[in-house]
């Protein structure tokens, strides 16, 4: 079973930065591209930011492109999303995401699509941005 724990959220005030992670566990990392999504209150999902399996291609969305960078460690398993200049709008719950054997998209999709049907979740972690 492939799991995935995400850490580093908290408050942090507008401008500032936080660095989510995400540490996979079960299957290998280089398996699966992967993802953040977050979901605020009264909002639909929405997908930030995903990677390929190479790290190579990236895909960020229209709200956080040039604030929020992705990266991955396949050697340690790990996912981060380092998040600048924060706007109280990101308050939200992050979640990492992969896509699976069943649901997969090729790395040559991700730069354009994203990751359009995450199949691993993990259990998110919080951010809240004051003004």
């Amino acid at each position: 079973q492939f799991q995935l724990v995400e850490s580093g959220g908290g408050l942090a005030q507008a401008g500032s930065s936080l660095r989510l992670s995400c540490v996979a566990s079960g299957r290998a990392l280089s398996s699966f591209a992967m993802g953040w999504v977050r979901q605020a209150p009264g909002k639909e999902r929405e997908l930030v930011a995903a990677i390929s399996r190479s790290g190579e291609g990236t895909y960020y969305a229209d709200s956080v492109k040039g604030r929020f960078t992705i990266s991955r460690d396949n050697a340690r398993n790990t996912v981060d999303l380092q998040m600048n200049s924060l706007k109280p709008e990101d308050t939200a719950l992050y979640y990492c995401v992969s896509d699976s054997d069943d649901e997969y998209t090729s790395d040559s999709d991700v730069p354009s699509l994203g990751l359009p049907s995450p199949s691993y979740w993990g259990r998110g972690t919080q951010v809240t941005v004051s003004s």
